[in-house]
């Protein structure tokens, strides 16, 4: 009766052979865990933001992209917040242009498509320091990324607070208020990279 090594020896040139014989197979295998490394590593920073479900099903669809890059991540965040900053500040524009709003609802929305602008600049410009790699140190950089991007954060919520605060229709203010909260919820998720990231690479 062959013993259980004698399996496991059986077993291990099958595979072996299969492998070697097989590229495409051994490319699926190893594409398959190294998805499955770059997913944990999106989860593990995402568990540490304020947002975690949506920071993981907004960033684990670029796992292959970002891999187990710290800077990678931390810069698609930036991109992802700014694309759906102009995207709001797109559709508040044409909101502000409806026919039929009552004054204080297009002065609100005025005041928010000049905070969202605002937003757009800072976040812009946090893109275009992290690539930076000449001239400041790297800390004085992520300072700056820093304060930008909490900057666009509180644009964000001032935007948000001026309908809080302005007697706006029912369905306006719910519907902007969902529009900006998205927008400062990605913002939240990109500062709490920027600061990990800064902070793990002190």
């Amino acid at each position: 009766m062959a013993n259980i090594g004698s399996y496991f020896s059986i077993a291990a040139i099958f595979i072996f052979a299969l492998f070697t014989t097989s590229p495409s197979l051994c490319l699926a295998v190893r594409k398959f865990l190294s998805s499955e490394t770059d997913t944990k590593f999106i989860k593990t920073w995402c568990d540490a933001t304020t947002y975690p479900d949506l920071c993981f099903v907004t960033f684990s669809s670029y796992a292959a992209e970002i891999q187990d890059s710290p800077k990678t991540l931390t810069t698609k965040s930036l991109f992802v917040a700014l694309n759906s900053t102009r995207l709001a500040s797109k559709n508040l524009t044409d909101i502000s242009k409806t026919q039929g709003l009552k004054p204080r609802e297009t002065e609100a929305l005025q005041d928010c498509v000049e905070e969202i602008g605002d937003s757009i600049d800072e976040l812009k410009r946090s893109i275009v320091e992290m690539d930076e790699t000449a001239g400041k140190s790297f800390a004085f950089r992520m300072s700056d990324i820093q304060t930008w991007v909490s900057a666009a954060l509180t644009d964000e919520d001032t935007c948000m607070d001026g309908f809080s605060e302005t007697a706006t229709d029912g369905d306006v203010k719910a519907n902007m208020r969902t529009l900006i909260e998205q927008v400062a919820h990605l913002t939240s998720i990109s500062l709490a990279f920027v600061n990990h990231y800064a902070g793990a690479n002190k």
